[in-house]
């Protein structure tokens, strides 16, 4: 059974840093592009970073300049390096394995449990 498991999120100060990662099992992370998602209360979610598998990442405008994305594909694992937190950063972070169906639609078919962030001010 393909599973993707978060672990890093925590409890942190604004201006804070935190490290998450997704461990994939199975053979499924090296093939294809990998993603991070988060949902806040009572809000829709929202892209955070995607990387694909030769590590070419993209960031939605608003999430430019204080996340990175990383990924080793040796150890099945995906990260998001968050540095200077804010309280709107807090939510639920998921990780997710993107379906790339043509040069203009993808989807995402596995999806991890979620971490929560939280930032306090």
């Amino acid at each position: 059974q393909v599973q993707l498991v978060e672990s890093g999120g925590g409890l942190v100060q604004a201006g804070g840093s935190l490290r998450l990662s997704c461990t994939a099992s199975g053979s499924i992370f090296s093939i294809g592009a990998m993603a991070w998602y988060r949902q806040a209360p009572g809000k829709q979610r929202e892209m955070v970073a995607r990387i694909t598998s030769g590590a070419n990442t993209y960031f939605p405008e608003s999430m430019k300049g204080r996340f990175t994305i990383s990924r080793d594909n040796a150890k099945n694992t995906l990260y998001l390096q968050m540095n200077s937190l804010k309280s709107d950063d807090t939510a639920v972070y998921y990780c997710a394995r993107e379906v790339l169906v043509s040069s203009y639609y993808s989807f995402y078919d596995y999806w991890g449990q979620g971490t929560q962030v939280t930032v306090s001010s």
